[in-house]
């Protein structure tokens, strides 16, 4: 579609607008300055990429051997009707973000239960908000409750009674509560009864139904939990709880199985005989795989492969096949399966690593779907041929660069994927919208810096703080990074500089060989990355505390993603290049005027404790005028924090409180300031996007279409709104012209006629 024809359905909606009805009419939204319908013509537009985010939760339907579904970490449930050769989402107008579970009621297809909250907790999970249900196969959906469950891990139906349902809830992923474990509905949704429940802290990770006496359950419990520095994985309460009653009553399975501290557990029964139970559990020396043939009375470890069993928190799932009793797969970094009871395990290739669910057809075990790091992919053959990743548009971002290039281009890192960038919009002319993806270097940690006059050299992040240069015109690429520091599963206060997941980049923006980058101090280069200079003390608080080795108390983690007191972000003046601000994530803001020869602490008197400084808009209308994003959900703290000053720090108003239109439990991870009319802000939370028509004081609603979906980056430019998601890709709002053109006189007004921004006719590469 060419830039024309975009310009005219943007506004063609907007021309003539009656007066419209009284807000009271509209639900009394106090803190609407405009009534919605005034810019509800505008429209969101996918632009891509079309390649698979991660999944955790996928499920099929015996008897229809090409219809699946998904659950996405951020892009709600989809469905496919082909055997993965086409996806649709089925869950947008009514619910969406991270998806845990996925179960179609074996007596009934048409009941679908979705349970939301990714069980395998990264260290930038996505909370769940309880549990829907659908009675005419996705159509629509109600909201069946537990929404305090957080993360759910499994929902299991009764194979004979749709409205019999259990659900394994892990509870929040960043803090204590009492909401965790077995919860068990006989009612189809209506009522919960919490049947299993051991404290505050151990919730459940799955449960397994035998299909041969649903009243058999297994429950793997597992204490795991979040912090910004610290992940948490083990308790004495860990393990595997049995119940013969269908829920009524539990005891913990002990013969055979490891004692002491266990992590995370999967438990998964044998559709070929019901008294052979497989399981999956971190402990150490004693994690592995374990197989009961007596319906869990006794146990016995029939592996120990480090393959089945590392990074525990982010797998540990086992799938018993559903035909044959001594085959069963191991879900890992990459697919395992064993046809001698568990002994060994031999790898299949599939589409994308990092396994996460698996379902089998029990009418015939060769049709599976696998989720995965890129999404889900559909065998019919068991396992050697599946469907492709590269057509689901589920990418994860982290933030989203635009450059001055017509078109326009999008530079992001995929999360489990590469860094990547987009067109804005491709000509009719191409037969497919991969021929526009470009990859940048880096990896999928997110940050890229360039000069958006020139982006002909990209800098793109990777772990550890490591940068990649690249140079699109010689297509070459070569590291520049800082120090050569290897911080993979090292303790933090052993490393000579703290580099988070994904440490800030910025080019400056008065000479593209000058380039910023974050760890606990700001570097800089003034070369292209051939050198670099420190041109601050350490920002952070500096707590030794928060500085150990991620993971524990049984394993540790090695990735790098719990680095913690680092600089999160960095925003350098547009009009003065000696002009420099930097938060961090443990609260603490500075700045410096004099290109980093004195800095100045100037955090909010209102900064939540440890709270993690997202984002730094500096305004393009006035200098000293900024606003600070900061986010707290990974302390369990989901309130919303937008900053504002007009002295360049020395003083802050706090622009939201839960009652001014972003609600009290959606935080906040990015702001604009539109550069065409100061006031105009723009925010994007863990739900959706709002709008400020007022500076701050009041936030209403603009998610129009956009589904709901984290948004983690925002820009402004080209007239139109360009936002990053955590699991829908990159979307575009083309043309904000009618929010810039919005006043008292045009909503007070019985028509208005808005005036269409500047139009060009163009195919690709030319005018």
């Amino acid at each position: 579609m060419t830039r024309l024809v975009m310009s005219i359905c943007a506004l063609f909606g907007l021309f003539f607008l009656a007066s419209p009805a009284p807000l009271a009419a509209q639900g009394g939204d106090a803190n609407a300055v405009y009534d919605s319908t005034l810019y509800n013509g505008l429209k969101w537009r996918m632009v891509g990429p079309y390649r698979g985010g991660r999944s955790t939760a996928v499920t099929g339907v015996p008897g229809r051997p090409f219809l699946f579904y998904q659950g996405t970490t951020g892009g709600g449930v989809w469905r496919t009707t082909d055997a993965g050769q086409s996806w649709e989402n089925i869950s947008d107008g009514y619910f969406g973000g991270s998806i845990g579970a996925v179960t179609v009621a074996g007596s009934d297809p048409n009941v679908i239960y979705v349970g939301e909250g990714s069980v395998d907790i990264r260290g930038n999970t996505s909370a769940g908000r309880g549990v829907w249900k659908s009675t005419d196969a996705g159509k629509t959906w109600t909201f069946s409750g537990l929404r305090e469950a957080g993360q759910i891990g499994r929902i299991r139906v009764h194979p004979n009674d749709a409205d019999l349902v259990y659900v394994a809830a892990l509870g929040h992923a960043f803090g204590k509560n009492p909401e965790r474990g077995i919860f068990r509905s006989q009612d189809g949704g209506a009522t919960w009864q919490h049947v299993l429940a051991l404290n505050d802290s151990t919730g459940a990770a799955d449960i397994a139904m035998n299909p041969h006496n649903p009243r058999e359950l297994y429950a793997g419990m597992w204490r795991g939990e979040r912090k910004p520095w610290a992940l948490i994985s083990g308790a004495l309460e860990g393990g595997i709880y049995k119940s013969s009653d269908g829920g009524d009553t539990w005891k913990k399975l002990e013969k055979g199985l490891p004692t002491g501290l266990v992590g995370k557990v999967n438990v998964s029964v044998s559709g070929a005989n019901g008294d052979r139970v497989w399981a999956i559990l971190q402990n150490e020396p004693d994690g592995g795989v374990y197989r009961s043939d007596d319906a869990g009375e006794s146990w016995q470890r029939v592996n120990s492969d480090n393959k089945l069993r590392q990074r525990a928190f982010y797998y540990t799932h086992i799938v018993a096949d559903s035909a044959d009793e001594n085959t069963v797969y191991g879900l890992n970094v990459q697919f395992f399966r064993s046809v001698d009871g568990g002994v060994t395990f031999d790898q299949i290739e599939v589409p994308h690593g990092d396994i996460h669910d698996l379902w089998i057809n029990p009418d015939d075990p060769k049709i599976m779907i696998v989720a995965n790091d890129g999404g889900a992919q559909v065998t019919l053959n068991g396992g050697r041929v599946w469907s492709t990743y590269l057509n689901q548009p589920t990418a994860e971002f982290y933030d989203v660069i635009v450059d001055n290039a017509f078109p326009y281009r999008l530079y992001a890192g995929q999360q489990d994927n590469t860094a990547i960038s987009v067109p804005a919009w491709l000509s009719a002319n191409e037969l497919h919208a991969k021929v526009g993806w470009e990859n940048i270097g880096g990896c999928e940690t997110g940050p890229v810096g360039l000069d958006p006059d020139d982006p002909s050299v990209i800098y793109s992040g990777c772990y550890s703080g490591i940068i990649d240069r690249w140079d699109r015109a010689q297509q070459q690429r070569r590291w520049v990074s800082i120090y050569p520091q290897e911080q993979s599963g090292d303790a933090t206060y052993n490393l000579k500089y703290r580099f988070q997941w994904v440490a800030p980049i910025v080019v400056s923006p008065h000479d593209d060989g000058v380039v910023y980058h974050g760890s606990q101090y700001v570097h800089r280069t003034t070369d292209g990355g051939m050198t670099w200079e420190t041109i601050s003390p350490d920002l952070t608080t500096n707590t030794r505390a928060h500085q150990g080795y991620a993971g524990g108390p049984i394993d540790p983690d090695i990735t790098g993603v719990e680095v913690f007191n680092t600089v999160f972000s960095l925003a350098l003046s547009s009009t003065d290049p000696n002009e420099l601000w930097a938060g961090t994530d443990d609260g603490r803001v500075h700045i410096t005027r004099d290109a980093g020869a004195t800095w100045t602490e100037i955090t909010p008197d209102r900064m939540p404790q440890y709270g993690t400084v997202d984002e730094i808009e500096l305004s393009p209308h006035a200098a000293g005028r900024a606003f600070l994003t900061v986010q707290r959900y990974r302390e369990d703290d989901f309130a919303p924090y937008i900053f504002r000053t007009d002295d360049y720090g020395r003083s802050w108003r706090q622009l939201t409180d839960g009652r001014n239109g972003i609600p009290a439990d959606y935080p906040v991870r990015t702001v604009r300031e539109d550069p065409e009319r100061r006031g105009l802000l723009y925010a994007g939370t863990e739900f959706g996007v709002f709008v400020s028509f007022d500076d701050g004081r009041r936030w209403q609603p603009l998610q129009l279409n956009l589904p709901i979906t984290p948004v983690t980056g925002m820009r402004v430019a080209h007239g139109d709104l360009i936002i990053s998601t955590q699991g829908r890709s990159f979307w575009v709002l083309d043309d904000v012209g009618p929010l810039l053109q919005l006043s008292d006189e045009v909503s007070g007004s019985r028509h208005y006629l808005y005036s269409p921004s500047p139009a060009v006719r163009a195919n690709q590469g030319g005018v």
